[in-house]
């Protein structure tokens, strides 16, 4: 399968959004021979409070000058959330619509912040997080399954991680089976160390970049041999 391009994640203190804390945020750019087929440069931004809940949302897209842009407000009120959904194309406005759910929802890129949640020293192999994606004015169901721990290598520097495929039903991806793959740190920040996502055509590969600060040492972080 062709490599379709690479991203970033990175983590940043930010109070520009109202009641926003903290910002994740996820650079996207298709390689150079994917470029001459399919030019793809996203941005996804989630903004969250000092509770850790996902209030906002923006993605920002060009498909070689085709470009879009989605904006998202989350609200939660006892069990239930309302999300505030809005989609911009060249011609203008083309969707504007408000979305409940009682589930447990994010945006693309909160989705993987969300298994910082989970607790990890009871995974088992097999077991399933469901969780629901907002894409647009759709409701995506999505369940990442944990698989096994396994060690990430980038740019010469090693991650413990816990491995995990995910499902995801929607026609952007080319199967409602591991339409995707996370490789989440394996120490108590959790940290995305790596996200493989199948499209279409080819797949894109999201790597952890910085975060700052941190509430616990990156111990997943394996020390390089003396």
């Amino acid at each position: 399968m062709t490599h379709a391009g690479d991203a970033v994640f990175s983590y940043h203190t930010d109070f520009s959004i109202v009641d926003a804390t903290s910002r994740y945020q996820m650079l996207y750019k298709s390689n150079k021979t994917f470029d001459l087929f399919f030019k793809m440069r996203d941005t996804m931004y989630t903004y969250y409070n000092d509770a850790n809940d996902l209030i906002y949302s923006e993605k920002y897209s060009d498909e070689g000058n085709y470009y879009t842009v989605d904006l998202m407000r989350f609200q939660k009120e006892d069990n239930i959330t309302s999300i505030h959904s809005i989609h911009y194309k060249p011609s203008g406005k083309s969707v504007d619509t408000v979305l409940t759910v009682t589930e447990n929802v994010a945006d693309m890129l909160g989705v993987i912040f969300y298994m910082r949640g989970i607790d990890r020293k009871t995974l088992k192999n097999g077991d399933i997080i469901p969780i629901t994606v907002v894409l647009g004015k759709d409701l995506t169901k999505t369940r990442f399954i944990y698989q096994e721990k396994a060690i990430i290598e980038r740019n010469k520097v090693k991650y413990n991680t816990l491995y995990f495929k995910i499902d995801i039903v929607d026609e952007a991806f080319e199967s409602t089976k591991t339409s995707a793959e996370a490789w989440i740190g394996d120490d108590d920040n959790m940290l995305p160390i790596k996200v493989r996502s199948k499209m279409k055509i080819g797949y894109v590969e999201v790597y952890y970049k910085s975060s700052s600060p941190l509430a616990h040492p990156l111990y997943c972080r394996i020390p390089p041999k003396k």
